[in-house]
C-alpha cells in the first residue's frame, strides 16, 4: 500500500521554487543587542537602529589578534541630516537576495555584502536632498590591558591578566578614506602556547599562523569628506570616531568598506591588497551585485524547511540560523560555534561581563570540536556542501602540527587532536595544563573534562566521507587527513597496551582503547562507545568510499577495521543497552555518549536496517541519558529523539530548541553553554529538524520518521547519491513529492505516526 501510496502521488502537482520570506522590524532598537545580522562571502555584520543613527559592527572570518581573540574590524556609524523627522521607520533583512533596507527618516538606506569579495556596500536614497555623516569608530585606538575576565575572549581564558593587553590598532584618514589595520607582532599565544606544551625545540617546524597577522580594511567614498576626529562612550567602552561628512546635500550617496587579512611582516604587502580589493569592488559594482544575488537565490533553492501553524515559527527560525551558516561560504576558518561572526556588546548577553565588543565566552580561534562538529553536520542535508571544506581545510592545515606533536611526544604516527584546540592545532595551553605533575604523559591535557578526549576529529572525517556520498565531492586533499587521525588511534593505543603489558592487543586481537574518554563525562573509560562506533563507522565509510571509487588498496583498513572492539552493552532491570564504556572511574561531565551510536554515528535510526531496540532502551531507561534530557545550548536529546521515531519527544524538544531566541532577532540563541548567537544550539535543532522529516542509511530514504501528522510542511532536503527529495503534508495527507533522480523514488519509504 505505501508503493501504491508513492506512486500515486507523482501526478500531484511539485512545489515550487520558493524564496524565503523578508524578516522586518517596524521600529528602531535598544542597543547592539538587538541587532540584525547580515553577511555574506566571510563577513557578518550586525546591524541595528537607535535614536535615529545606523550603527553597525563588522567581522571578518580569520582576523585574529596576538591573542588569538577574533576581533571586529570597528563599528560604522550613519547619520542622516535633513530627513522627515516624522517618516515611519522598517527594517528589512531580505533573505531572498542577502541585502538590508532600512527606511529611516524618509530615507532608504541600503546594505549589501559581498558573496565573493570582502566589501560592503552602503547606500542611501531619499526623496529630497540629505547630509550623511559616516563615522569609523574604533575602541582599540589604544592599548588595551585586560581587565579581570577579560583573558576568555582570547586563548588566555582564566590565566591572570597582568601584563596582557590588545596593542592598539593602526588608523589613518584621508580626504575620502579611513583605513585601519591590527598588527600582529612576532612574538603570540602561538609561542606561549608553544613553550608551556615541551614543543620548543621544533618550534620553528610548526606551522604559525598568528606571528604578523594584519586583518584591517578601508571605508572610502568620493560622497564624503574627512571631518576630524572626535572621543565618545558606547554601552562601557570608550571608542575614538573617524567623521566624515557629505561633500554636498544629495539625494543620493554612497560608501563602501574593503576587508583585507594577511601574514606579512611588512605592511606594504597588506596594503597592495587593500588597494587591489578596492579597485576590483570599484569595477563592476552593478555586476557585483547581480553576482551576489544569484548566489543567494541559488542557495535559497537548493534546499528549504517551510511550515505554518504549529511549526511556523520553528521553521522561520530555522531558515533565519541557515542565513547566517550561509554568510561564511569562503571563510578562512569555520563559523565559530560562540556566537560565528555575529557577537555584540557583551553585557548584552551577561551584564557582569563589561567588556569590549570583542569579547566572546571560549575564546576566539579556540575550536570546542564537540560543539563546532553541530555547526556542519545540518549542511549535509540542507545540500550546503561548498559550505563545508572551510571546516575540513581547518583540519586539514592542522595536520603537520598535530603529526609532529604525536611525533615528539610518543614517537608514532598519527595526527592527535585534542577537544580545546588552537587554530594551529595544538592543545589550548590553559587546556593543557600550566601547573602540571613532571611524570605526567606530557601528550595528555592535564585536565579533568579533556583528557583522553581524542575523538571528535573523526566526526569531521566522517563529514568529509559524506560528501563524497552525498555529492561526490573531490575529497582526495583530505585522505590524508582520514588516514592519519585513523592511524593515530591504531598506533597509540597499541603503543599503551605495550607499555602495560607483552601484548598490543586484547585476547581476541582487537584494540585495548584504555584510557579513553566517553565525550567530557564517562573519564578513564575502557572501550568507550562514542569512541567504538566512531572508529567502525569511518572506517566502513572509508571502506565504502573506496570501493565506490574502484580503489583496492584497502588491506590496511580492513585489517584495522578487524581491530575495533565490539560495542560495550549492558543490562539493567532486564532490559539491554548500550553502554557508555565497557568501565570507567568517573562521571564528569553531562554528555550522554551512550546515544551517539544513534547520532552522529546513526547505527540505530529509523532508516538503518539494524534493529533498534537496544538504542530505544538506552534512550527510554538509561538512567543518566533521562535525566540529562534537555534543549539547552549543545544538548542533542531533540536529535535522538528524531532518529529513533520519537515523535512526541521530537516534536517537544524541536519546539523549545528553536523558539524564539532571548534577544530581538530570533535566532540568537543562548548563552546556553557558551555564548550568543550560539551556534551549536541551532546547529542541534537544524539536525533535529531535518532527521525529524528525512533519515537515510545506505540506499534507503524514509520520509516523516518523526514528524507530527498536524504540522504542515512543505520541505527540499538532501540524501546521498546526489538525491533531493521535494514533499509536502498538509492537513495530515501528502499532497506532492518529488524525488531527483527519479530512479531514487523506489527507495523512498513513507512513514507517518499518529502516535508514538
Amino acid at each position: 500500500m505505501r508503493r501504491l501510496l508513492l506512486f500515486a502521488l507523482l501526478s500531484l502537482p511539485l512545489l515550487g521554487q520558493g524564496q524565503p520570506q523578508d524578516y522586518v522590524w517596524t521600529s528602531q532598537s535598544r542597543d547592539s543587542s538587538e541587532s540584525m545580522p547580515l553577511g555574506g562571502g566571510d563577513l557578518g555584520l550586525n546591524v541595528w537602529v537607535e535614536g535615529d543613527e545606523l550603527l553597525f559592527y563588522v567581522c571578518r572570518s580569520g582576523s585574529y589578534d596576538e591573542h588569538n581573540t577574533l576581533l571586529k574590524a570597528g563599528r560604522v556609524r550613519l547619520k542622516i541630516e535633513g530627513g522627515e523627522a516624522a517618516a515611519p521607520f522598517r527594517q528589512t533583512l531580505r533573505l531572498a537576495d542577502g541585502s538590508m533596507r532600512v527606511e529611516l527618516l524618509g530615507a532608504t538606506v541600503t546594505l549589501r555584502v559581498d558573496a565573493f569579495e570582502p566589501v560592503v556596500r552602503v547606500a542611501v536614497e531619499s526623496p529630497r536632498a540629505v547630509t550623511c555623516e559616516v563615522s569609523y569608530e574604533n575602541w582599540r585606538h589604544r592599548d588595551r590591558p585586560y581587565r579581570s575576565g577579560e583573558g576568555r575572549q582570547s586563548s588566555h581564558k582564566w590565566a591572570k591578566t597582568a601584563g596582557l593587553a590588545t596593542t592598539a590598532d593602526t588608523v589613518c584618514a584621508t580626504e575620502h578614506a579611513v583605513t585601519f589595520c591590527h598588527r600582529n607582532p612576532a612574538r603570540t599565544l602561538f609561542d606561549r602556547t608553544v613553550e608551556v606544551e615541551g614543543l620548543a625545540a621544533v618550534r620553528d617546524s610548526l606551522w604559525n599562523p598568528l606571528a604578523h597577522r594584519i586583518s584591517g580594511g578601508r571605508l572610502w567614498s568620493r560622497d564624503l569628506r574627512f571631518a576630524g576626529e572626535s572621543e565618545g562612550r558606547y554601552l562601557d567602552t570608550d571608542f575614538r570616531a573617524w567623521r566624515f561628512r557629505s561633500v554636498k546635500p544629495s539625494k543620493r550617496h554612497a560608501f563602501a568598506l574593503a576587508l583585507a587579512t594577511m601574514q606579512s611582516a611588512d605592511l606594504a604587502p597588506w596594503t597592495a591588497e587593500v588597494e587591489r580589493t578596492v579597485a576590483r569592488a570599484e569595477a563592476d559594482p552593478k555586476g557585483a551585485v547581480r553576482r551576489t544575488e544569484a548566489w543567494w537565490r541559488a542557495y535559497w533553492q537548493r534546499s528549504r524547511i517551510e511550515a505554518d501553524g504549529p511549526a511556523a515559527d520553528i521553521a522561520r527560525n530555522y531558515t533565519l540560523f541557515r542565513y547566517m551558516l550561509g554568510c561564511n561560504r569562503r571563510g578562512a576558518d569555520p563559523t565559530k560555534f560562540n556566537g560565528g561572526l555575529f557577537t555584540f556588546d557583551p553585557q548584552g548577553v551577561d551584564t557582569a561581563q563589561r567588556f569590549t565588543p570583542d569579547f566572546r565566552n571560549w575564546g576566539g580561534g579556540t575550536m570546542t570540536a564537540q560543539n563546532q562538529r553541530l555547526v556542519y553536520w545540518p549542511m549535509l542535508r540542507s545540500g550546503d556542501f561548498d559550505l563545508m571544506p572551510v571546516q575540513f581545510d581547518f583540519y586539514e592545515r592542522m595536520r603537520a602540527n598535530a603529526e609532529l606533536r604525536t611525533r615528539c611526544y610518543w614517537g608514532h604516527g598519527g595526527a592527535s587532536f585534542t577537544e580545546q584546540i588552537e587554530l594551529f592545532g595544538l592543545p589550548n595551553h590553559m587546556e593543557y595544563g600550566t601547573k602540571r605533575p613532571a611524570w605526567f604523559d606530557r601528550g595528555v591535557e592535564y585536565n579533568a573534562w579533556l583528557e583522553y578526549c581524542w575523538d571528535t576529529v573523526l566526526e569531521f572525517c566522517q563529514m568529509i566521507l559524506e560528501t563524497y556520498r552525498y555529492d561526490r565531492a573531490d575529497i582526495a586533499r583530505y585522505e590524508p587527513l582520514i588516514e592519519s587521525s585513523l592511524r593515530f588511534f591504531d598506533e597509540h593505543y597499541r603503543y599503551l597496551a605495550a607499555r602495560r603489558g607483552r601484548k598490543e592487543l586484547d585476547g581476541e586481537g582487537k584494540l585495548v582503547l584504555y584510557p579513553g574518554s566517553g565525550c567530557e563525562t564517562y573519564k578513564m573509560a575502557y572501550n568507550a562507545s562514542s569512541t567504538v562506533e566512531g572508529l567502525r563507522t569511518v572506517l566502513e565509510t572509508y571502506l565504502d568510499v573506496k570501493r565506490m571509487r574502484g580503489d583496492t588498496c584497502v588491506a590496511p583498513w580492513h585489517a584495522m577495521l578487524d581491530r575495533i572492539p565490539a560495542l560495550p552493552l549492558r543490562t539493567v532491570a532486564g532490559r539491554t543497552m548500550i553502554a557508555p564504556a565497557a568501565a570507567w572511574e568517573r562521571i564528569n561531565n553531562i554528555e550522554t555518549p551512550q546515544l551517539y551510536p544513534v547520532f552522529p554515528w546513526r547505527r540505530y535510526t529509523m532508516a538503518s536496517e539494524e534493529p533498534i531496540d537496544v538504542a530505544l532502551n538506552t534512550y527510554l531507561y538509561d538512567d543518566h541519558a533521562v535525566w540529562q534530557r534537555s534543549s539547552k545550548g549543545w544538548k542533542q536529546d531533540c536529535i535522538w529523539a528524531a532518529e529513533l521515531g520519537r515523535t512526541e519527544d521530537a516534536a517537544r524538544l524541536v519546539s523549545e530548541k528553536l523558539a524564539d531566541g532571548p534577544h530581538r532577532f530570533p535566532a540568537f540563541w543562548g548563552p546556553g553553554f557558551d555564548w550568543t548567537p550560539d551556534h551549536n544550539w541551532g546547529g542541534s535543532g537544524a539536525i533535529a529538524l531535518q532527521e525529524m522529516l528525512l533519515q537515510s542509511d545506505g540506499d534507503r530514504i524514509v520520509l516523516f520518521p518523526a514528524w507530527p501528522r498536524n504540522w504542515n510542511v512543505r520541505f527540499k532536503l538532501h540524501a546521498p547519491h546526489r538525491t533531493t527529495v521535494e514533499a509536502e503534508l498538509r492537513d495530515g495527507r501528502l499532497v506532492s513529492l518529488d524525488v531527483q533522480p527519479a530512479e531514487r523514488r523506489k527507495d523512498v519509504r513513507i512513514l507517518l505516526k499518529n502516535e508514538e
